[in-house]
């Protein structure tokens, strides 16, 4: 049994010089060093450390902000744009939420291939080479997977969205501006 107890949530204390602190070490850290805590899924929360709000959701959007600018970006422009869009708009948490599943759906598609790979060849786990052979083959396969995922996820939320307009009709009364360019 492993007598060291690992502390569950590290707290780091934001100081208007920038400076992150973690409290747990008593040592300055990076954002370097919060993106492994990340990567480890460490559980951690970042506040000021005058007001004491919680910093953590602009703490994990500079590490992105920096993982976007220094290589291969995972969103387009396009992408980027059309998220702001939903920034005031009537469905900005259904998109959040939207994005947050289909995220984990993601993730839970990775877990399973992983599940799968886990006794590698011959026993031994994948490789980071072996990985990417296996992307290599498996990529369009799995993007044609994901982009029927997102096909039918569409469908439904175009479904949904049909309902949500015919009660509201019924319940309400009134027509919609997409009833009235159909007339």
């Amino acid at each position: 049994m492993n007598s060291t107890k690992k502390i569950s949530k590290h707290l780091i204390k934001k100081y208007p010089n920038r400076r992150l602190y973690d409290t747990q070490t008593s040592s300055y850290i990076t954002l370097v060093d919060v993106k492994q805590f990340v990567m480890e899924n460490d559980d951690f929360a970042v506040v000021d450390a005058k007001t004491g709000e919680d910093l953590t959701r602009s703490i994990l959007l500079q590490i992105i902000l920096e993982a976007e600018a220094g290589g291969a970006p995972m969103f387009s422009s396009v992408a980027l744009a059309q998220i702001i869009r939903y920034y005031g708009h009537a469905m900005q948490g259904m998109m959040g939420s939207y994005l947050e599943k289909n995220i984990q759906a993601f993730i839970d598609i990775q877990n399973k291939l992983t599940e799968g790979a886990a006794g590698g060849i011959d026993g031994k786990a994948f490789s980071p080479e072996m990985w990417t052979q296996f992307m290599n083959v498996q990529g369009p396969m799995m993007q044609g997977m994901m982009g029927n995922y997102i096909d039918q996820s569409k469908n439904l939320f175009v479904q949904m969205q049909e309902q949500m307009q015919n009660q509201s009709k019924n319940m309400f009364g009134f027509p919609f501006a997409s009833d009235d360019k159909k007339k």
